[in-house]
C-alpha cells in the first residue's frame, strides 16, 4: 500500500514538473523580442522612402518591413540556413557538427544556428556564446516557431541583423550601401547583404572588400548550382562591384520629416506626398533661393494640397540655405506677419453679410481714424474704386475703411472661425491694422482656409446646394487618413458659395508677376484665384492660390525677421507660386454656383443695385444676400435751365422750363481724386447767379484730416514753414474764402491751396464758398 502511495506521489510531482516545464515554456518567449527604438521614416503615397531620422540610440534601424524581397530571402537562407522551411527552429545536424568541430579544435569555431536562433540571439542582446546559452536559444527558437511563421521570422532577422557601423536592418542597409529600396537589388547587391550579418565588424563595404567579394560570389555559385538564378545572372553578378562607402539617405522632404518624428517618433509613415513632385518642388525652392540670396533672402516655405482629399502633396519647409541662416528651421507653421493675405476674407465676409455687392464703390482717399493713417502701397489714390478692384490690386486704403464700415469685432469673429490659429488676441488687440498684417498667421493655417473656401464651393455643386458642417478641416500629410469634412447642411460653414465664387472671380484678376501678365490670352492658361501679401518692413512676402483642385502657398523671407529692400509679395512669392501651379495637372475653373446667386439689375457706374435714376444698368449675377444692399446712392437727380449750363430751382427758375437729369455725384473729396483718373467724370453745375443752392456736401478739406496735430519745422534760415491746406470742391471755378480763427486770410478759385504760419495752440480754419457753403476744421500746431 505505500508502496502504491509512494509511485502515486512521485507521478503527481512529475506531473506537476512537467506542467510547470509547459507553462514556462508557453510564457518563456517575450511579446515583444525586440524593444531598441527605432529611425522615424517617412514615406511617399507610392511608399518611396522620402527621409529618415537616426533612432535615439545613433542606429540606424527601421521600424520592421511587412515583407522581405525574394532575393535576399533566397540569398539569407541559402547563405545561413539551407533547410530554414524544414527544420523546428534548431537543426540537430548542424548542431551536431558544430559541437564536434568545436570539440576538435578545443575552441568555439562554428555556432550550427539556424536563422530562428540567431533571432533568438539578436533579441537577447550579447548573452555569452555558452552551451548553456545555446540550450536557452534552441528552447526558445522552437517557442517562435509556434508563435510565428516562417516568412515572419525572417522579417525579423532582417530588421535586426547588423550590417557592419550602425547600420542595422535590411531597409536600411539597401539605401546606405547601394542608394535604393531593397526590393530594387540586384542578386549580387543582395547576396553582398546576405553575408555581412555574418561578421558586420571585419566585412563591411570599404574595409577587407576582398574576403567580402569572396564571401559574395561563393553565395552566388551556391544559389546558382541550387538553380535559384540561371548561368547569364550568375556570370553577370559576379562581374558587379562592390559599394565602396555608405550614401547618404535620402532627405526629399527633410522638414515634413520633423513634422512626422514630432507626432509619429519611431515610425513608418507613409505620407499622401507626391515623390516626383516633391522633387520637382524642391528644385524650383532651390533655383530661386540661388537668386533670393543674392538680395539676402534666405528663407522659403512651400506647401499644396489637394482641395478634395485635404491631403499633403508636397511639403517644402525651407529653402536648401545654411545654418546660419536657420535651414532646419520648418517656417511653414511659424507665425508671421499676414500682409494683405487676409483681405479676401474680409471681400467674403461682407459679400456674405449682404454688407457690399462684388462691383460696389468703396473710398479710396487719404485717410486718418484716430492716430492710424493707412496709405496704399503705390501712396496714390482712386477716390472710389470697385471693391472687386479694390481686393485684385490689393489696395489697403479700401480694404481698411472696409473694415471699418463691415467692424473689427465682426470680422475678427470670421477670422476665429477660420481657424488661423495663431490670432490669439481680441479684436480691440490688432485695430483696424487686422487687414493689414497688424496680426500673425502660419502658411499651413491659410492654406487650410483658402482650401476650405474651394472646397465649399465644390460640395456645394456636388451635393445639389449642401454644405458640410468642418468645411475648413485641418489637412493632413498621412496618406491613409481621410479627413472628416462633418455632416451635411443646408446652412453654410462660414461663407456662402456664392460669396466665395465672387470673391474668387475677383482674385482671378490679379496682376500676374512678369511672364505672366497676358495669360488670359492663351488657352493654355491656368485659371488661378491667387493673393500676395507684404508685412510692413519688407519682413515677409506671402502668394496662396487656388484652383478647384489645388492649393498652393509660398512664403519667402528670412526666418530671423529681417526685412529686404525689394521682398514683395508679388515679386518674390509671385513667380514661386506660378512656378508650382505650372507642374500640377490642369483644373477647370470652379462651377457657379447658381443657386447661391441672384442676377439684378445694377448701376454701372457705381455698383449698387440700381435705382429708378441709374443711367446705364448692367444685369449680372450677384450673391443672394447681396440683394439686401441699399440702392445706389450716388444719383441724384439735377435741375438745370434750358441751356443746361446752371443749376436751378423753383427760388430762381420757372418750374415748366428746368430740364431734370440724372447725375453721377461723388462726395467731395473722392471725386477730386476720381477724376483724375476718370476723365469723363462729370462736376456738377455751379448755379445760376441768384439761385440758392442746397444743403448737400460740395467741399471737404483734403489736408489737414480732423483733430490733425501738426509740427512745422524751421528752415535753414531759423524761419517757420508754412502749412498748406487743401480743399476739393464739388463745382469747378468757384471761389472759396478762407478764415483763420475767424480772420480772413485769403481768396482762392478753382485750385483751392493756402499756405498759412498758424501759431502754437488749436486753430478753427473755415472754408466759405461764394454759394454761402461752409465747412470748418480744427487742427493744432505743436513745437
Amino acid at each position: 500500500m505505500n508502496k502504491i502511495i509512494s509511485l502515486i506521489k512521485t507521478h503527481k510531482i512529475k506531473s506537476v514538473i512537467i506542467v510547470t516545464l509547459l507553462i514556462w515554456y508557453y510564457f518563456s518567449l517575450p511579446n515583444e523580442l525586440f524593444s531598441e527604438p527605432t529611425s522615424t521614416v517617412i514615406e511617399s503615397k507610392d511608399g518611396q522612402l522620402l527621409g529618415a531620422q537616426i533612432a535615439t540610440d545613433g542606429q540606424w534601424r527601421f521600424p520592421n518591413s511587412d515583407s522581405i524581397p525574394i532575393k535576399f530571402s533566397a540569398s539569407i537562407v541559402a547563405f545561413e540556413d539551407a533547410y530554414f522551411y524544414k527544420h523546428p527552429g534548431f537543426n540537430p545536424v548542424s548542431i551536431a557538427k558544430a559541437f564536434w568541430q568545436n570539440i576538435k579544435s578545443g575552441s568555439v569555431k562554428r555556432g550550427g544556428s539556424t536563422l530562428t536562433q540567431q533571432v533568438i540571439r539578436l533579441s537577447r542582446k550579447g548573452q555569452r556564446r555558452t552551451y548553456f546559452e545555446k540550450l536557452i536559444e534552441i528552447i526558445l527558437a522552437t517557442r517562435l516557431e509556434f508563435r510565428r511563421s516562417k516568412d515572419d521570422i525572417l522579417e525579423l532577422y532582417a530588421a535586426n541583423a547588423p550590417f557592419g557601423g550602425n547600420v542595422v536592418g535590411l531597409d536600411v542597409a539597401a539605401w546606405r550601401y547601394f542608394g535604393r529600396n531593397p526590393n530594387d537589388l540586384s542578386w549580387a547587391e543582395s547576396a553582398t547583404l546576405a553575408v555581412l550579418p555574418n561578421a558586420p565588424s571585419l566585412i563591411y563595404p570599404g574595409k577587407n572588400q576582398q574576403r567580402l567579394l569572396e564571401k559574395r560570389n561563393r553565395l552566388l555559385k551556391k544559389i546558382f548550382d541550387d538553380g535559384t538564378i540561371d548561368e547569364l545572372t550568375y556570370e553577370l553578378a559576379i562581374q558587379e562591384t562592390l559599394p565602396q562607402k555608405p550614401f547618404p539617405l535620402p532627405q526629399i522632404a527633410p522638414h515634413l520629416l520633423q513634422a512626422a518624428h514630432s507626432e509619429h517618433n519611431g515610425k513608418r509613415v507613409k505620407t499622401s506626398v507626391d515623390k516626383a513632385l516633391q522633387q520637382r518642388v524642391n528644385t524650383i525652392v532651390k533655383n530661386n533661393y540661388n537668386t533670393l540670396q543674392q538680395n539676402q533672402i534666405y528663407n522659403i516655405g512651400v506647401l499644396v494640397l489637394n482641395v478634395k482629399t485635404r491631403q499633403v502633396m508636397a511639403y517644402v519647409g525651407n529653402a536648401p540655405t545654411d545654418n546660419e541662416h536657420q535651414k532646419d528651421v520648418d517656417v511653414v507653421d511659424k507665425p508671421r506677419s499676414t500682409g494683405s493675405i487676409l483681405k479676401p476674407f474680409l471681400y467674403a465676409a461682407m459679400l456674405d453679410a449682404g454688407e457690399i455687392l462684388p462691383n460696389t464703390l468703396v473710398a479710396d482717399v487719404p485717410t486718418q481714424i484716430a492716430s492710424y493713417n493707412p496709405k496704399n502701397f503705390n501712396l496714390e489714390y482712386d477716390g472710389a474704386v470697385p471693391a472687386s478692384r479694390a481686393l485684385s490690386r490689393s489696395l489697403n486704403v479700401p480694404a481698411v475703411r472696409m473694415l471699418q464700415q463691415f467692424g473689427l469685432d465682426r470680422f475678427h469673429h470670421y477670422v476665429q472661425k477660420l481657424g488661423l490659429t495663431d490670432i490669439k488676441y481680441n479684436a480691440n488687440h490688432y485695430g483696424l491694422s487686422l487687414i493689414l498684417g497688424g496680426a500673425e498667421s502660419n502658411l499651413w493655417d491659410l492654406c487650410k482656409s483658402y482650401a476650405g473656401m474651394s472646397s465649399t464651393i465644390n460640395h456645394y455643386e456636388e451635393t445639389s446646394g449642401k454644405y458640410y458642417t468642418n468645411e475648413f478641416v485641418n489637412p493632413t500629410f498621412l496618406s491613409d487618413t481621410e479627413v472628416d469634412f462633418g455632416k451635411l447642411s443646408t446652412e453654410k460653414t462660414i461663407f456662402d458659395a456664392g460669396s466665395i465664387y465672387m470673391t474668387y472671380e475677383s482674385l482671378k484678376e490679379v496682376n500676374r508677376p512678369q511672364g505672366e501678365e497676358n495669360w488670359e490670352f492663351f488657352d493654355s492658361s491656368k485659371e488661378i484665384a491667387w493673393k500676395t501679401g507684404t508685412s510692413f518692413g519688407f519682413r515677409d512676402a506671402w502668394a496662396i492660390g487656388s484652383t478647384k483642385d489645388y492649393v498652393v502657398g509660398v512664403w519667402v523671407g528670412n526666418a530671423d525677421g529681417e526685412g529686404r529692400p525689394g521682398l514683395v509679395g508679388v515679386s518674390t512669392a509671385a513667380p514661386i507660386l506660378f512656378d508650382v501651379f505650372d507642374i500640377l495637372p490642369r483644373s477647370k475653373w470652379f462651377t457657379k454656383p447658381f443657386d447661391e446667386l441672384e442676377k439684378i439689375p445694377v448701376c454701372a457706374q457705381s455698383g449698387y443695385r440700381a435705382s429708378e435714376i441709374c443711367v446705364q444698368k448692367d444685369s449680372v449675377f450677384v450673391q443672394r444676400a447681396g440683394l439686401k444692399t441699399k440702392a445706389c446712392p450716388y444719383h441724384v437727380w439735377v435741375h438745370l435751365d434750358e441751356s443746361e449750363q446752371h443749376q436751378v430751382n423753383s427760388s430762381c427758375y420757372p418750374i415748366n422750363k428746368m430740364k431734370h437729369t440724372s447725375w453721377f455725384v461723388l462726395p467731395p473729396l473722392e471725386a477730386f481724386y476720381y477724376q483724375r483718373k476718370n476723365p469723363s467724370y462729370k462736376n456738377l453745375p455751379s448755379f445760376l447767379p441768384g439761385c440758392l443752392s442746397s444743403n448737400k456736401a460740395v467741399m471737404d478739406f483734403i489736408y489737414p484730416k480732423e483733430s490733425v496735430k501738426v509740427f512745422l519745422p524751421k528752415d535753414f534760415d531759423e524761419n517757420t514753414n508754412q502749412l498748406v491746406f487743401r480743399l476739393a470742391h464739388n463745382i469747378p471755378d468757384i471761389k472759396v474764402f478762407w478764415y483763420l480763427d475767424a480772420n480772413y486770410v485769403g481768396t482762392t478759385q478753382t485750385f483751392h491751396e493756402l499756405a498759412l504760419r498758424p501759431k502754437s495752440g488749436k486753430h478753427i480754419v473755415t472754408v466759405v464758398d461764394e454759394l454761402g457753403n461752409e465747412i470748418k476744421r480744427v487742427i493744432e500746431i505743436t513745437d
